[in-house]
């Protein structure tokens, strides 16, 4: 069993000498440290993986705050129950949370009712303005991605030669998500496929 400290500051002038120090003035013994230096608005970080992969059965996780360790309640319900299944006890000095007491597994039951609240309040806000855009006529959902007056040039350049100018580069240089990218090809060739069709029976005489 082992007392594991994680500790995160969001950009690398920050110091993270001020959350180490709270845990030393209370005399907690920390056998393990892990700290990194990144914003914490996702969970694909990689020293935070570290630990989740490290800590084991048994060990404490301590943290100054939730805010170090997730930015929303819907993460932080989500490591603690990751850590709840492999047995990993987590405490929050700040919060004066711990995950095997009482008053801790209370706040985890609230903290899950207000996440659904928030969720539920959320989705009813999109609805209400998606109703309130239609009915005014308004178009809703994101705008539609179009072809721009580039893709022309570079599909050109991919068909004339798909290995030396490669889709990833053309669905780079268009700035496109590769979903967004097969559909504006698809598009463009049925619009050629078209064209050429027109011209085709422009041209006959019957």
């Amino acid at each position: 069993m082992a007392n594991v400290l994680y500790v995160r500051v969001s950009s690398q002038q920050q110091d993270l000498g001020r959350q180490k120090y709270l845990f030393s003035e209370r005399n907690i013994k920390i056998d393990k440290v892990f700290e990194e230096k990144i914003s914490g608005k996702n969970m694909d970080r990689e020293v935070f993986k570290q630990m989740m992969d490290w800590v084991r059965e048994g060990d404490v996780l301590y943290i100054e705050s939730f805010s170090r360790l997730a930015r929303n309640t819907r993460d932080l319900l989500d490591i603690v129950e990751r850590l709840k299944s492999k047995s990993v006890k987590l405490v929050s000095l700040k919060e004066n949370f711990d995950t095997t007491t009482p008053q801790g597994k209370l706040m985890l039951g609230v903290f899950a009712c207000l996440y659904e609240f928030e969720r539920e309040c959320m989705l009813e806000r999109q609805k209400e303005s998606y109703e309130a855009r239609r009915s005014a006529g308004l178009p809703v959902g994101r705008p539609k991605i179009k072809i721009s007056k580039t893709f022309k040039k570079n599909y050109e350049k991919w068909a004339a030669d798909p290995k030396a100018y490669t889709a990833t580069q053309f669905m780079k240089d268009e700035k496109l998500s590769r979903t967004t990218f097969y559909r504006l090809l698809k598009e463009y060739k049925e619009s050629l496929n078209s064209s050429k069709n027109n011209l085709l029976w422009g041209g006959s005489s019957l």
